[in-house]
């Protein structure tokens, strides 16, 4: 098995697209829109996302829907960086939010930040320069 994607329901599919293309770099791979189902995807990744091997996050918009409660399930995607300080400074020029300044996790060594989409979904990124893929 392999992991293909993430959903995530935004409540502004263009905004949503942007801060995950703009301030964390992903690129637009596709989208698909259903008139007749009420809803578009979009799909965001690194690279070639599943062509290329790797894993995708799906935007799904369902017509006149805004937002949504995030309830207390969600936890948070989590992005490899190679220098959590230069990202940080990157998508904070973006106008996104860093809900958490980059620094060791709690107890431990490990450097972590978090930042938050415009729908309220956390984003952990995870300093590890010299990780494999």
């Amino acid at each position: 098995m392999k992991m293909l994607h993430t959903m995530l329901r935004v409540g502004d599919l263009k905004r949503s697209i942007d801060f995950y293309t703009q301030a964390l770099g992903m690129q637009l791979l596709r989208t698909n829109d259903r008139p007749e189902q009420k809803y578009t995807l979009a799909f965001v990744g690194y690279g070639a996302g599943n062509a290329g091997g790797e894993a995708e996050l799906e935007l799904t918009y369902n017509y006149g829907v805004d937002h949504y409660d995030l309830g207390s399930a969600y936890g948070h995607v989590a992005l490899r960086v190679d220098d959590i300080y230069a990202t940080c400074d990157s998508i904070r020029k973006q106008g996104a939010k860093i809900t958490r300044e980059p620094g060791p996790v709690k107890g431990g060594s490990t450097v972590i930040a978090f930042v938050e989409d415009p729908d309220g979904y956390k984003i952990e990124l995870i300093e590890r320069p010299d990780a494999l893929a």
